[in-house]
């Protein structure tokens, strides 16, 4: 069983500038050409956590998504993060995985953040989804979604979850705690990427973004500075501890009903 290179970038992200934010990640991206298997970049990495959509969206043909396929390709290695996307109609806050082949998967935000006014102005999501990537199961989420442990529940469909945010330094601590205990609920690996600095509302972040193991515990924590991290995840031994302690197999029979 292949293990999995997971690299984090957690930086400051520049007001509502995508030239300036993907000037910023295209250099720091450059070390990690033929280094790493994903890469993870902050919610909205192109804008910050905007609630003008009209001024910062794109579709999906846009240059933000066409540069996260560019540099996928160029690094040999799939990149995610979410982006404010224009449909016909309206506008969602969309996790974008980019693989080195082209091929691109998204998830649309289930729980969009009411106390901003996201839900206002953006769609909720209504499909859960599963990536399948290098023989592993992911389960993109974003920011608000950590929330909601029913949502991301583990049904023995996947092996990792990825969290992209801007999840201010004020609530820094539910954002640690939450990461962790989605990890220990659901027998996963759990990656959560923040930013760091202070968007155009003048809200902080103190990023915070951390690596988490299937027991729980912390394997990587990086606070409040820029920096890029790489992580070696190991299918085998996710396996080979859900073997010798399988709480999934008393775990609740539902059904999830999105509306």
């Amino acid at each position: 069983m292949q293990d999995l290179r997971v690299s984090t970038i957690q930086n400051v992200l520049h007001w509502e500038d995508e030239h300036a934010n993907l000037t910023m990640f295209e250099k720091q991206l450059a070390e990690l050409a033929n280094q790493t298997d994903i890469i993870v970049l902050p919610e909205m990495f192109n804008s910050g956590f905007s609630m003008q959509p009209n001024g910062i969206a794109q579709t999906m043909q846009g240059s933000t998504v066409l540069w996260l396929q560019s540099q996928a390709k160029k690094l040999n290695a799939a990149i995610c993060a979410s982006v404010a996307i224009k449909e016909a109609n309206h506008f969602v806050n969309r996790f974008i995985f980019a693989k080195p082949d082209g091929d691109v998967e998204y998830y649309d935000k289930r729980h969009c953040f009411r106390m901003s006014g996201e839900n206002l102005v953006y769609r909720s999501g209504e499909q859960r989804l599963v990536i399948e990537y290098m023989g592993w199961r992911i389960l993109p989420q974003i920011c608000y979604d950590l929330r909601f442990p029913v949502f991301s529940r583990n049904q023995q469909d996947y092996d990792m979850m990825i969290y992209v945010a801007n999840w201010p330094k004020v609530r820094r601590n539910p954002w640690r705690t939450l990461l962790q205990a989605r990890a220990i609920e659901n027998l996963s690996y759990c990656i959560g990427v923040n930013r760091v600095g202070h968007d155009g509302n003048g809200i902080e972040y103190s990023g915070d973004s951390l690596a988490i193991d299937f027991k729980g515990d912390i394997t990587f924590d990086h606070q409040d500075e820029i920096g890029i991290a790489t992580n070696i995840l190991s299918l085998s031994d996710l396996d080979a501890f859900k073997e010798k302690f399988p709480a999934w197999k008393d775990s609740d029979e539902f059904a999830l009903s999105i509306s």
